[in-house]
């Protein structure tokens, strides 16, 4: 083993004075606080948006754009369902809400609709000059088979119905009145019907007793994203106001709401209680624990001082390299008040152990330990940043750039600040040193019988428990909704025939024309697939954009009506001849005038469909998306276009979990790998036999930590396989500590129980969180600390004389 002094390794430290040492800490401090006043002022800013959480799932960039197109489409939508027994009252309110929105002075919604009229005139405007193009099904069917007066016959029940919608100026331009029924087949199928431009519907009951009520239909965009928290803050607010002056008009009335602004604003108001509950319990915690051990102020002023210094690295270098700090970061990063307070712990407890020494010749005798600590801290929160999550990357850079920020406090602010005399602790470290002495002689079994059931006992927990264990991938683990939320959710996609689902396909290919021949093609398979309920709806381009081949093929089927039979069919209907020629030159005209892409979705019919387009780019094709609603059966839904190479089910939440999974299982490999890297580091200074010593302790603690999960039924989870290399990251400094100790370690035992506490309290406190990641990673913490807590006091009978054993 070395034997290297600490003043002979640190020796430029040793020279320097605590004044300057003071000064060198001050320029720290002041050049952080101005860089961090700089990052503000250019933008950086508190992110909420639980999607810039997650990582990029697909290296295929028509992909990615895909994604990208949808979460934009959809991120800022919000519906309101205006609830009544009365139907008509629904429907008023409902116009009554859509005014008050309207009429906000401080505007933060647009697109306020319920039944889009205009948009079916947009839709007719665009496409009456393309009508000899057009058909349905039916009336291709019924023109293939030369069923013209079929056709005829049909036209004149419309014409002479009382409900019906020709009129002469039609007539004159469609005799058969074909083209209104291609108009009709462009809107959505839905069970919702339009009663004065709004969107209602009975509202669905269990109970078949129950009196029936209805709901209206309001729909709105917001301004700003939805995952600002002013933004949210502003919609809320315009929100709640229209709804209570709808409610003073119609007090009958009740309201539900889905968007995400209602899961973002419950997800930035669960953060920042837990962040205020966490932090300032954490804080109060280790306060407490800190004049409990030491009785005097200028200790728990040093406290502060260092939580403080850790807290300003923290947040500046994170703002820094990613320009933003997440809210869920912030959560994660409370649990740093545990582990930064630890190096203040060390260096009081190595005082009260060495009352002869100085602060300056405490905090250089700690500083090799100190070191080295930190090194495998950072270590382990840098393999953190490996995870594919840019919320993790942050936690890590926060933690271990707030680490650093109370090293640098312990070495240049220390030597000057934290020389007060202490008052007495012997107390304490007589009950450390008691601690640790129970522990060494009364813990280990005495006999071999002991010591043959202990091990048999240690073998059959860790067997049972990682037998039980399971795994839980699910990338909806990141965030908590509340149930009343997420049943109104429910309660709105219901109604609107399933809503929208993550998931939706991509179709793409080289032309334009081969994009709308797949969309054509797939369309039978999604109506086969509603029909087999695997799927509840589906919203594809393919009847906006009719692929040039069927338009050519309507084009020469509708020559029957307009070059074959056109004087025939205009006797019947008691149409003046006059129109004929007229007719037939407009047919004549109409060839090869194709809908084309571009010009649908320039035109106001198609603006608000322009994000299920993707136009080609150098690096892609173009693509057509179609977006999939009420999803039964995922997998067999997949299967379906599993041997079409031009169509591919994204699935973002399926694919983030995959790889949620595949970074846990290469987590647990790379604690493994930590583990060896640190046994071959720690052997220059301890030797082979105790540095394995000093790694077995967090490595035994990992294993019991997922034994005892596997018991408790808990999955395991990317976060849990995170949580273990905090595991490792913190319980090495434990065993670091006492194999530097030697034989002197009633000190190192006091240090060690209190960052034990202070740590325990953090990451306890994080177990009890509403977000499952974030529980899931605070339990894991604490059961494993607890562990480490446990074990490493018998590092000592390696270290310890025979004699004091």
């Amino acid at each position: 083993m070395s034997t290297t002094s600490p003043l002979a390794v640190f020796s430029v430290l040793a020279t320097l004075s605590p004044s300057k040492k003071l000064l060198v800490w001050l320029t720290l401090v002041f050049f952080t606080l101005t860089l961090g006043f700089l990052q503000w002022q250019s933008g950086a800013k508190i992110q909420t948006d639980i999607l810039a959480m997650l990582p990029k799932v697909s290296e295929k960039p028509l992909e990615q754009r895909a994604i990208a197109q949808v979460e934009q489409q959809l991120a800022n939508r919000l519906y309101i369902g205006v609830i009544s027994a009365d139907k008509n009252q629904a429907v008023s309110a409902a116009s009554a809400l859509m005014q008050q929105l309207k009429s906000n002075s401080t505007a933060v919604f647009t697109d306020i609709s319920s039944a889009d009229i205009s948009q079916a005139e947009a839709l007719n405007a665009f496409y009456f000059p393309y009508r000899f193009n057009l058909l349905t099904d039916k009336q291709q069917q019924q023109l293939t088979q030369n069923q013209w007066p079929q056709l005829t016959q049909a036209s004149l029940q419309k014409l002479y119905s009382a409900f019906g919608y020709a009129n002469s100026a039609l007539i004159s331009h469609d005799p058969l009145l074909l083209y209104p029924d291609n108009l009709l087949a462009l809107a959505p199928k839905q069970a919702l019907s339009v009663e004065n431009a709004v969107l209602v519907t009975r509202l669905p009951s269990n109970d078949a007793k129950a009196t029936p009520r209805y709901v209206a239909i309001v729909m709105a965009k917001g301004l700003q994203s939805v995952f600002s928290p002013n933004a949210q803050q502003s919609q809320l607010s315009a929100l709640n106001t229209a709804q209570r002056a709808v409610s003073a008009e119609f007090a009958a009335v009740d309201f539900i709401h889905a968007g995400a602004l209602f899961h973002a604003a419950a997800a930035t108001d669960n953060a920042k209680k837990e962040v205020s509950s966490i932090g300032l319990i954490s804080l109060i915690g280790v306060i407490a624990l800190v004049w409990f051990a030491f009785r005097s102020i200028m200790p728990l002023m040093i406290a502060v001082i260092t939580l403080s210094c850790s807290l300003l690295f923290a947040v500046v270098l994170t703002l820094v390299v990613f320009g933003e700090l997440h809210l869920l970061t912030l959560v994660f990063g409370t649990s740093l008040i545990g582990i930064a307070i630890d190096y203040c712990f060390h260096f009081y407890c190595e005082r009260l152990n060495h009352p002869q020494q100085d602060a300056n010749r405490t905090s250089l005798a700690i500083l090799p330990a100190i070191s080295l600590a930190l090194v495998t801290s950072i270590i382990a929160y840098g393999s953190l940043g490996l995870a594919p999550f840019p919320g993790m990357q942050q936690v890590a850079i926060f933690c271990a750039a707030g680490l650093i920020g109370a090293y640098l406090t312990l070495v240049f602010a220390y030597p000057k600040l934290a020389g007060a005399k202490l008052n007495d602790g012997q107390r304490l470290l007589e009950f450390a040193d008691t601690y640790q002495g129970f522990m060494l002689k009364r813990a280990i079994p005495s006999s071999r019988l002991s010591t043959v059931i202990l091990l048999l006992s240690t073998v059959a927990f860790i067997g049972v428990g990682l037998s039980q264990l399971k795994s839980d991938d699910d990338i909806r683990q990141l965030q908590h909704t509340p149930a009343a939320i997420q049943q109104q959710e429910d309660t709105l996609r219901t109604v609107l025939s399933g809503g929208t689902d993550n998931q939706f396909l991509l179709v793409s290919g080289q032309t334009e024309e081969q994009v709308k021949q797949a969309l054509e093609q797939l369309e039978p398979i999604l109506e086969t697939a509603q029909q087999q309920q695997l799927l509840g709806n589906h919203f594809s381009l393919s009847k906006f954009l009719p692929s040039e081949k069927t338009q050519a093929s309507n084009y020469q089927l509708q020559q029957q009506i307009y070059q074959q039979h056109l004087v025939e069919i205009l006797n019947r209907l008691g149409i003046e001849d006059s129109i004929k020629q007229p007719l037939a030159d407009e047919f004549t005209a109409a060839k090869n005038r194709y809908i084309h892409v571009e010009d649908f979705l320039q035109s106001p019919a198609g603006q608000q469909l322009s994000s299920m387009w993707l136009m080609p780019q150098q690096d892609s094709d173009c693509a057509s998306i179609v977006l999939l609603g009420g999803i039964k059966q995922l997998d067999t839904l997949s299967a379906l276009f599993s041997d079409n190479p031009n169509v591919d089910l994204v699935d973002k939440v399926g694919d983030i979990s995959k790889v949620m999974g595949h970074y846990r299982q290469l987590t647990l490999a790379l604690l493994v790998i930590a583990l060896i890297t640190a046994v071959s580091i720690f052997t220059f200074r301890f030797g082979v036999k105790l540095a394995s010593i000093v790694v077995s302790v967090p490595g035994f603690a990992a294993i019991l930590t997922l034994s005892t999960l596997g018991i408790m039924h808990a999955p395991l989870t990317l976060f849990h396989a995170l949580a273990l290399i905090l595991v490792f990251g913190i319980g090495i400094d434990y065993s670091l500590f006492f194999a530097e100790a030697n034989q002197k370690t009633r000190g190192v035992m006091m240090a060690v129980l209190m960052s034990a506490i202070s740590t325990l309290l953090a990451f306890g406190l994080l177990a009890f969180s509403q977000t499952p990641a974030i529980s899931a990673f605070g339990l894991t913490l604490l059961i494993g600390i607890s562990f480490t807590f446990l074990l490493s006091p018998f590092i000592q009978i390696y270290t310890r004389k025979p004699s004091q054993c």
